[in-house]
């Protein structure tokens, strides 16, 4: 209240003693002087380095352990470090998943647990209660087959949504690229390294790292050092420590002329831009915060970047760039995702405005906001505890000067436009980046191969080396061939027409909610699909001619590229009559999906709107659909997945069916289908 008083005097004493002078900005004042809160430190006999915060304004206190773990190259099971921190969390030699949730439900605590650390936090009187659980967990965690199994079904799940993804596409190919084979930071997850992926895998990298000797403890809240001292002693002092092997790899580089790598995805409607490379910077280089300020003006918010390609050209909603310290080797990123028409339009701009960095001194205008910028972030992270705590485990574990973290706004303050332009020639390279596009090739090729004298470079979505041209079709095969083996797959005409109607019933659970689903069909055309979920029901009806959608928020009737799509896919027969309903067929290539060969089917509309179907090389089973989804939310790439035929009636049908958009993965399992029931056509209207 007494601030709030203090502002209304403020603006009265302005009216009253003449208007404040706008027209002149105000002088920027000295660095304020971040005080730093105080830590205290020691260390027990096993190695474990502690830090203590003092803070009593809330009865909480929280334990935070980390490990200084040089990165482990996972090879052909990549996935298995994370996955060794998530199954720490799921049990101990004398406590179940169940048992653990429970205990720490019933005290209102918070622990988790991941590769390189554990985390607990309580109210102060159920410490002790906390502790006896997160030190069971470190010390005593048990790895459990089934709970092994739940992880890689959940790890799997999430790679299926994020293999269409333009955004997570784009990292797997910029890790590849800027860190090369045989680097820890070149390594992601797929579906077949997961797989790989044993209980003792795990369990080899929980006894081999984790270790006290490489372990920083912070304990933050409302504790003092006697008793900080006496829980960690009593806690974590038989914890044993032991030799942890070291690794080191080799330095990756910059590449000495720029190049650029497509990923082809012909549904897209814009290009994911990523341009960048691994520079040599960590916490400890002596210009880190001088880089940091280099590339909050150039894109580190709403500055440079943003500024051109957002605000000037209207290519994007967002341009930024971030340069990262890392443990082993840092990297340098300018991305954001624009208009396929304007794809090289931006890379001109992004490569211009990293010319523009290194070749002219920035103005004080620039400068000094970036200095407020950073200023303002800084005194907000003061307000937490945990970030006094985080200093002092960074000042240790990096061997920082003393005064690093109390001395970081001076030296902020202190930085000229000489200095930012040093650090510009040094970290920004423009001529030597990696280009990286994901977006729809044709068309697109041509415009960019002027950034590179280099050929073009194309990848898959898991960065694996495509040569467009070198996969040529097998002699004879054709769009109609491909379709005509996948009719006779899965049961030939004489069996697909004597189908008059189908019933199938789907299941399937999101966020531990149960989803049931019931899709009526009706040849020739007729569809009603009905879904239930959380009490609230979906219904999407085709009665041949107009489609409409019911749900809770009204009723909303089908037009253009929807409307054909419904009735394309309510046609039971449709892939039999594609020539009478005006759909245009092309054989677009061979994939692999799941490791096997897949021919690829463009079906146009007659709106001009594109589906794309997938069907085994080798059996002729269809085995991925994609369609694009337009929505108030975006647009969206919609992928499904077919396997687990069975047999109905003569005709083979999926009974699974997996579908990713926007980053939501559901998993339908079919419960039954049913045909020929005399389904009325009152049930379609």
């Amino acid at each position: 209240m007494k601030t709030k008083i203090l502002f209304v005097l403020f603006i009265l004493a302005a009216f009253a003693f003449g208007q404040l002078d706008r027209s002149t900005p105000p002088k920027p004042g000295p660095a304020p002087q971040i005080k730093i809160g105080e830590y205290q430190s020691f260390t027990l006999a096993n190695g474990l380095k502690v830090f203590v915060v003092t803070n009593s304004k809330l009865p909480l206190v929280t334990y935070s352990l980390t490990l200084d773990v040089d990165p482990v190259l996972e090879k052909d099971k990549a996935g298995y470090v994370d996955m060794a921190g998530r199954l720490m969390r799921t049990g101990t030699k004398t406590r179940t998943k169940e048992q653990l949730d429970n205990e720490i439900d019933l005290i209102g605590a918070s622990l988790g647990t991941s590769a390189a650390s554990v985390y607990g936090s309580s109210l102060k009187k159920h410490m002790d209660k906390m502790l006896t659980l997160m030190s069971d967990v470190l010390l005593n965690a048990e790895f459990r087959d089934a709970e092994l199994e739940k992880i890689r079904k959940q790890t799997i799940s999430n790679l299926v949504s994020s293999k269409d993804e333009p955004d997570e596409i784009a990292e797997r190919v910029k890790q590849r690229l800027y860190f090369g084979e045989g680097h820890p930071y070149a390594e992601f997850e797929t579906e077949a390294t997961v797989k790989k992926i044993t209980k003792e895998d795990c369990e080899s990298y929980y006894k081999t790292f984790f270790r006290p000797n490489i372990a920083y403890l912070s304990i933050v809240g409302d504790i003092t050092l006697d008793e900080a001292k006496a829980a960690a002693d009593k806690y974590f002092g038989k914890w044993e420590k032991a030799d942890v092997p070291k690794n080191s790899y080799k330095q990756p580089k910059a590449p000495l002329l720029t190049k650029v790598a497509v990923v082809d995805r012909d549904n897209s409607v814009q290009t994911t831009i990523n341009i960048g490379y691994p520079v040599d910077l960590s916490l400890n280089t002596p210009d880190v915060i001088t880089a940091r300020v280099m590339n909050t003006i150039l894109g580190g918010g709403a500055f440079r970047l943003f500024e051109n390609l957002r605000e000037k050209h209207g290519y994007t909603y967002g341009a930024y760039s971030q340069l990262s310290p890392g443990q082993l080797v840092g990297s340098f990123t300018a991305s954001a995702d624009v208009r396929n028409e304007v794809t090289d339009s931006a890379v001109t701009e992004f490569l211009y405005e990293m010319k523009r960095i290194r070749n002219e001194a920035v103005s004080e205008k620039e400068l000094q906001k970036a200095k407020n910028f950073i200023t303002g972030s800084f005194a907000i992270s003061m307000e937490n505890p945990q970030t006094v705590a985080s200093f002092a485990v960074n000042t240790a574990k990096y061997n920082l000067p003393k005064d690093f973290y109390a001395n970081y706004l001076l030296k902020v303050n202190s930085l000229t436009a000489d200095d930012i332009q040093a650090a510009a020639k040094k970290y920004i390279l423009p001529e030597k980046s990696y280009i990286i596009l994901v977006g729809k090739s044709s068309g697109l090729t041509p415009l960019v191969k002027k950034f590179s004298s280099m050929k073009i470079e194309y990848y898959d979505e898991f960065a694996g080396p495509v040569d467009p041209n070198a996969k040529a079709m097998p002699e004879g095969v054709s769009a109609q061939a491909v379709i005509d083996k996948y009719i006779a797959a899965i049961g030939g005409k004489d069996n697909l027409v004597k189908v008059t109607d189908r019933t199938t019933a789907m299941t399937a659970q999101v966020q531990g909610y149960d989803i049931t689903a019931t899709l009526y069909q009706k040849a020739p055309n007729k569809m009603m699909q009905k879904l239930s979920f959380s009490g609230m029901e979906q219904v999407i009806l085709f009665d041949g001619q107009k489609g409409k959608s019911k749900s809770p928020m009204g009723e909303e009737e089908m037009e253009g590229e929807s409307l054909e799509q419904v009735a394309f896919e309510s046609d039971m027969l449709g892939i039999m009559r594609l020539e009478e309903s005006g759909i245009k067929t092309v054989l677009a290539g061979i994939e692999k999906i799941d490791e096997k060969d897949a021919y690829k089917i463009e079906f146009t509309l007659k709106s001009g709107g594109k589906l794309y179907h997938f069907f085994d090389a080798e059996t002729g089973l269809k085995v991925r659909e994609q369609r694009t989804v337009n929505s108030p939310q975006g647009t969206f790439t919609q992928t499904t997945s077919l396997s687990d035929y069975r047999e109905v009636a003569g005709v083979k049908y999926p009974y699974k069916l997996v579908q990713s958009v926007a980053g939501m993965v559901i998993e339908m399992n079919v419960s039954s289908v049913e045909v020929n029931k005399g389904l009325s056509d009152e049930l379609f209207k």
